[in-house]
């Protein structure tokens, strides 16, 4: 049996796992975005569903000042003694710590900072009972033992190895496998030319042989619809086959640019006569590959539409930074999720009014319902394409001196165009249609007429333009020059692929 990658499809990079049983759980990056790190399950490696996140409080991801593509980097997930421990950094934040609970689907624990700097931290529970935490810095992978209960560093932090003399190494993992400790880590950078490589020894602190075949995975400079493969944890199935998770990326054209952000692959992993490990097809990903001999379980598909009936919005939403107090509500109106807009702007480094979703498909249908009768200058609601600060399109309503107007802006850079129309009395649709290379926005008014309101090219708000780590959003917003902000209502929203 064959399945298709990515396993885990939109902006969900640095994927770490875990299996407990039969089971198998994994987390990714959010940077600015929260709640923070959100957690997956599954039965068989390819079919997954979200459970939660790790990070639901502010007392355990701040976000407050954030910028682009800062906040929470590579998280790794790891079991031990009946306990899930997630360890990460929070860029400009606390710098690494962990969290920790018995059950995945939370709450997890607060935050236990640890003193070891750098960034992509992990950790290896080794037989002995000891502990170690590692992480990437400026010349390499260091580590140093911990006492789990508390944080505590035991040791100074020691530098062990490297790498196999690609850019910026990161992303370390430390596995105990029969004889040897392997050390798996990223190099390259993360981009075109990353890649996977490992190096083993006897002791935990090494030294470490590196592998004289590195790397075990890359894509780079080959004629593969996934590129960037790098970042990648192990896993050993329960019928003793191994597997690796990595982050890739899908550009869309020539030259290369990716918008949807870097998405989960799953690939086998084989191993040398000599006891190496190769990920993929001799060290490469490709779209189609075999599929692990498990159980195949399939969770149900979440509804195309999503119509606020809930006490709390689904798992795949996500706010940029901390959400303010008031500035969203599902009580407000029952059946909707009201924004209130707030002075902050999603060209701003703060926390506008705004309830998202990844973009994880490159061709979609997206709507939103939406009642929205401004009543101060500047008062503006719609749904935002967004990238970060400044790169991101809006299709909206605002109220522009005494005239409700409907705006199509796109804002790439410090270019800002905008056009601009009447918008019809009472309520209407948004839409979105997302193609490949672009975006196509449009008006559904009362009376089923569909006003076009322009396009935006999708390699404007890729990585290679807008810079950072993220992928797109599709969002709902709100901003208001005013205190009083005038409610947006948003009756429905419907997220539907489109093959």
């Amino acid at each position: 049996m064959q399945f298709t990658n990515p396993v885990i499809p939109g902006f969900y990079p640095d994927p770490s796992i875990c299996r407990v049983g039969e089971d198998y759980y994994l987390v990714t990056s959010t940077f600015e975005y929260f709640p923070g790190v959100p957690i997956f399950h599954s039965k068989d490696l390819v079919h997954w569903r979200q459970l939660g996140h790790c990070l639901t409080t502010e007392e355990q991801l701040l976000l407050a000042g954030a910028g682009n593509s800062s906040g929470i980097y590579a998280p790794t997930l790891r079991y031990n003694k009946g306990w899930f421990y997630m360890v990460t950094t929070n860029v400009g934040g606390i710098g690494n710590f962990y969290v920790k609970t018995r059950n995945p689907e939370g709450p997890w624990s607060k935050p236990i900072t640890v003193a070891q700097d750098g960034i992509d931290p992990s950790l290896l529970f080794d037989d002995d009972g000891r502990v170690y935490l590692q992480s990437a810095r400026i010349g390499g992978i260091y580590q140093c033992e911990i006492d789990i209960e508390t944080g505590r560093m035991l040791t100074e932090s020691r530098l062990i190895w490297k790498g196999a003399g690609g850019a910026h190494p990161e992303a370390p993992h430390i596995y105990k496998i029969k004889d040897f400790y392997y050390l798996m880590i990223a190099e390259g950078g993360t981009e075109y030319g990353h890649m996977v490589t490992i190096a083993r020894s006897a002791d935990p602190y090494g030294p470490y042989e590196s592998f004289s075949d590195n790397p075990i995975l890359s894509n780079r400079s080959m004629d593969i619809s996934i590129q960037a493969t790098g970042h990648a944890d192990l896993v050993q199935a329960q019928d003793g086959s191994w597997w690796a998770v990595c982050l890739g990326i899908r550009p869309v054209s020539y030259p290369y640019r990716h918008h949807l952000g870097r998405e989960v692959f799953l690939a086998g992993v084989s191993w040398t006569e000599d006891g190496w490990p190769i990920i993929g097809n001799h060290g490469h990903i490709h779209p189609v590959m075999e599929a692990p001999e498990l159980p195949e379980t399939r969770w149900p598909e979440r509804p195309v539409r999503d119509d606020f009936d809930e006490s709390r919005l689904g798992w795949e939403w996500a706010f940029l930074r901390n959400p303010k107090l008031g500035s969203w509500s599902l009580e407000k109106r029952p059946g909707y999720l009201t924004l209130y807009g707030q002075p902050t702007t999603l060209s701003d480094y703060g926390s506008p009014a705004f309830v998202g979703r990844r973009l994880s498909h490159f061709s979609s249908r997206i709507q939103a319902a939406i009642e929205f009768e401004p009543l101060n200058e500047g008062e503006e609601a719609g749904l935002t394409i967004y990238m970060n600060s400044k790169y991101h399109y809006e299709l909206a309503v605002r109220l522009e001196g005494s005239r409700k107007v409907l705006v199509f802006r796109r804002t790439v850079g410090s270019m800002k165009v905008e056009d601009l129309r009447d918008c019809p009395e009472g309520s209407g649709v948004l839409q979105i249609r997302a193609l490949p290379e672009r975006f196509e926005a449009s008006f559904l008014t009362m009376d089923s007429q569909v006003l076009e309101m322009g396009w935006g090219e999708s390699h404007l708000l890729s990585t290679e333009i807008a810079g950072g780590f993220t992928g797109v959003f599709i969002a709902m917003y709100a901003t208001s020059p005013s205190e009083h902000a005038t409610p947006a209502y948003f009756d429905w929203f419907d997220y539907e692929p489109v093959s």
